[in-house]
Formats: structure tokens, sequence, C-alpha cells
């Protein structure tokens, strides 16, 4: 296993960290805020049923191995990433670039 090289404000952190300087400031009350929070963003309350192609499973669960979670699991986090806007088509928005470099006529 490789060690990462902290530079001269990283250890600094790291030394402070590790000493004890650093407290929380996470009251009981947000704690719990951001739990609820958590827990509404995260509940599974209903079942989809989807035919997809085995090679497109079987690669969605050979990552999902490498990713150390079950395979329901990254695609629903995938779905999620995607309606909420932080997974994005790649080969889509090259399409409307190269869409968009072309001459008109």
């Amino acid at each position: 296993m490789s060690k990462v090289k902290l530079d001269k404000d990283e250890k600094r952190l790291l030394e402070a960290y590790e000493s004890g300087e650093f407290e929380s400031v996470l009251t009981p009350a947000r704690k719990k805020q951001i739990q609820e929070a958590a827990s509404h963003t995260f509940k599974k309350d209903k079942r989809i049923n989807i035919r997809i192609s085995s090679r497109d499973l079987d690669a969605i669960q050979k990552r999902a191995l490498v990713e150390g979670i079950p395979y329901q699991t990254l695609v629903s986090s995938i779905l999620h990433k995607y309606v909420s806007g932080s997974l994005h088509d790649v080969t889509a928005n090259k399409r409307m670039q190269s869409d968009a470099a072309k001459p008109r006529r």
C-alpha cells in the first residue's frame, strides 16, 4: 500500500487533528436533523422490475463487487444520482457539442 504524500499544510492539519485540537460543533438537534434527512433520502418504499441485457447486468454486478455493495444498491444509487442531476450523460453532451460545431446549411 502506497503512502499519501502530504504537503506542509496538510501535515499541520493532520497533526492538529491527531493531537485533539479539533472539536465537533455538531449539536444533538443538528445530528437528529441530518439523520432524518438521510433516512428520507434513502428510504426505499417502491419496487420496480426492469429488463436489461445480460451483458449490462453482468457489468453492473462486477462494478458493484468492486465497490463492495449489492448490485441493486448500485442501480438505485445510479438512478438517484441521475434524477437529482449529479450524474450526467457524457455521450449525450458530446453529441450535442459535436452537433453545435457542425456548419449549418
